[in-house]
């Protein structure tokens, strides 16, 4: 399991990271909190931020559970391209919105194939009592 919770804390870290980054923003285009609007460049790296964090809200237990029927350096890989997409989604987005659709589906493909791999482990478990 040390190689999920590496990636985890990755993850994590890359999201405060990605909080730094709207701090530095709002400073930078003079977006006061509590405000989320005012300078288009500020509201790209709020809404990566924020995308971030509606898709981690879904990764962590994707990873976790499917780590609990496969092997975890294969599940461990899947949220490393995760990680690696959220990099290209932050790149993307912060330089021209219509860019990110790369960054977005490197983030979106390893959730949906750690939720079949969770939904699919599980249901050999329940299935043959024994695993898959």
């Amino acid at each position: 399991m040390a190689w999920i919770h590496l990636v985890a804390l990755l993850a994590l870290i890359q999201y405060l990271l990605f909080g730094a980054l709207v701090g530095r923003a709002r400073g930078k285009y003079g977006v006061h909190a509590p405000a989320t609007t005012g300078n288009e460049v500020f509201e790209r790296y709020y809404r990566v931020q924020m995308n971030t964090l509606e898709l981690m809200v879904v990764l962590l237990p994707a990873m976790w559970m499917a780590a609990a029927y496969w092997d975890t350096r294969w599940v461990a890989a899947a949220g490393a391209v995760y990680l690696a997409g959220r990099v290209i989604y932050l790149r993307a987005y912060t330089r021209d919105p219509a860019g990110r659709a790369l960054g977005f589906m490197l983030s979106v493909a390893p959730i949906s194939v750690l939720i079949v791999a969770a939904v699919t482990g599980a249901a050999l478990r329940v299935l043959n009592g024994g695993t898959p």
